[in-house]
């Protein structure tokens, strides 16, 4: 349930202003709710701050369009990940506020405005345009999550001095998540010159010896720049979700 949407709640059968009745009937599915192809946990966003994700690979349409459907009731944004553009339609037609960002397979529904809570900007850097769908899926996903974001996109170490001209966004940034395939190398670089967490993320972007993204989070793991943390491959939710976290502290 909205946090806010509940302290209203609660607020107005303190004044009177709700019946107890009424009150008990919108907490009746707290915490969870089944509805048959899910269990859905409406108790999350008081636990951690954020509402459950719908993961939409492996979902038919109409299974997530009746997750949506629940989590609407409850005043949530929504955040669909992984979604197929041949879901879309009926999803789209079932909400048509609905937005979806074709590179990223990510789809939002907003019950209300996103409200700010970061402290900071979280800057999601790309390696590689090859890279930027894992990106984008961070940089929606920060979004809803209610912080101020900021991209670097195609900065790679293959023209490094594309990262260097950048140096203040770097540098000003809370949070930063690094997103890099073929070798992995940008979070190193990233993490030797600011003085903030860097969150990498490596990608399947690559050639063989990249074996789907490997190389590239084997490199991350064992490098050498301190304060870096790793997320697995193609997980651009993840790290944005980590930073999120990081940014509210």
């Amino acid at each position: 349930m909205n946090v806010d949407h509940l302290k209203k709640l609660l607020e107005g059968v303190h004044q009177g202003k709700i019946k107890v009745e009424r009150a008990l009937q919108e907490l009746k599915t707290l915490p969870f709710e089944e509805i048959g192809c899910a269990t859905i946990d409406h108790h999350r966003p008081l636990r951690q701050g954020a509402p459950e994700t719908i993961f939409g690979e492996g979902k038919t349409a109409a299974q997530v369009i009746s997750i949506i459907e629940k989590i609407r009731d409850k005043k949530n944004n929504i955040l669909v990940t992984r979604l197929d553009r041949k879901k879309v339609s009926p999803i789209k037609r079932a909400f048509p506020r609905a937005r979806y960002y074709p590179q990223s397979r990510a789809l939002i529904l907003l019950s209300h405005p996103v409200k700010i809570i970061g402290r900071g900007t979280i800057l999601v850097v790309s390696a590689g345009t090859s890279d930027i769908p894992v990106a984008e899926e961070a940089i929606v996903t920060a979004q809803i999550m209610g912080n101020r974001v900021d991209h670097l996109f195609d900065v790679g170490v293959a023209g490094i001095h594309r990262l260097m001209s950048q140096k203040e966004k770097l540098m000003s940034a809370h949070v930063l998540i690094v997103v890099a395939g073929m070798e992995g190398a940008l979070p190193s670089v990233v993490g030797g010159l600011v003085d903030h967490p860097v969150i990498a993320v490596p990608t399947s972007v690559g050639y063989g010896s990249n074996f789907g993204g490997v190389t590239a989070l084997l490199a991350m793991l064992n490098s050498c720049a301190s304060g870096i943390s790793v997320v697995n491959i193609d997980n651009g939710y993840g790290a944005a979700y980590a930073a999120s976290l990081i940014n509210r502290l």
